[in-house]
């Protein structure tokens, strides 16, 4: 049976760029300023939420006395300062994928992170004139694994969810996009793997992204 396929929605941290180790390491130094530690167990709690709940799930796990929006404020602008120092992290082969896809699909990036730090990541990457809709979890009711942000990158596009391809690097990514009824491609990150059950989860699981080849999708 062939699978028609109308649009391609990438996860960003992790698949386009190589920054969710930035995050990991963003958060560990904020931590480590207010005399805690930030774990892999902690890691686990946040990924995939949007900047309301990691920065409450924050808050918890150290036991601050500071605001979450303090928190938030703080680590998003930690992330857009390492963009503007730092080489840019993006992962081997995304520019040339993003163009080749573009050329035949409308395409999407649907991400947990903040705004800002999405912007930054597509403007120092010089991406952002490749995808159509951009969307942060930060606009919807609900991060990963919830769908929301997976269905409202495609009511953006205006395509319907089933006929979308989405590329992921996380369990919760998988999940939300599994859950907002999309075909999805894990491409495990080697800095940070996803967590156990994201392969079995996936409909399709790569090593390389410079592997994704819709054509042997849509006829699967």
């Amino acid at each position: 049976m062939t699978r028609r396929i109308a649009a391609v929605i990438f996860d960003l941290d992790g698949v386009l760029v190589d920054t969710e180790i930035w995050w990991d390491e963003v958060r560990q130094a904020f931590a480590a300023a207010h005399g805690r530690s930030w774990t892999v167990e902690d890691r686990a709690q946040v990924m995939g939420a949007n900047s309301r709940q990691w920065s409450r799930t924050m808050r918890e796990r150290l036991n601050l006395d500071g605001s979450a929006e303090e928190i938030e404020r703080d680590v998003v602008g930690a992330m857009v300062s390492r963009w503007r120092t730092d080489p840019s992290p993006l992962i081997a082969g995304a520019d040339d994928v993003v163009r080749r896809l573009a050329a035949e699909y409308p395409l999407a990036v649907a991400s947990s992170a903040h705004r800002d730090v999405i912007d930054a990541s597509l403007a120092f990457t010089a991406l952002r004139s490749f995808f159509r809709v951009v969307v942060s979890s930060d606009e919807v009711a609900h991060g990963k694994p919830a769908p929301d942000v997976y269905l409202e990158a495609a009511r953006r596009l205006d395509v319907q969810p089933g006929q979308c391809i989405v590329v992921e690097d996380s369990l919760n990514g998988v999940l939300s996009g599994r859950a907002a009824g999309m075909t999805v491609v894990l491409v495990p990150n080697a800095m940070i793997p996803p967590a156990p059950g994201a392969r079995e989860a996936a409909n399709l699981v790569l090593d390389d992204l410079r592997q994704l080849d819709l054509r042997r999708i849509g006829s699967a």
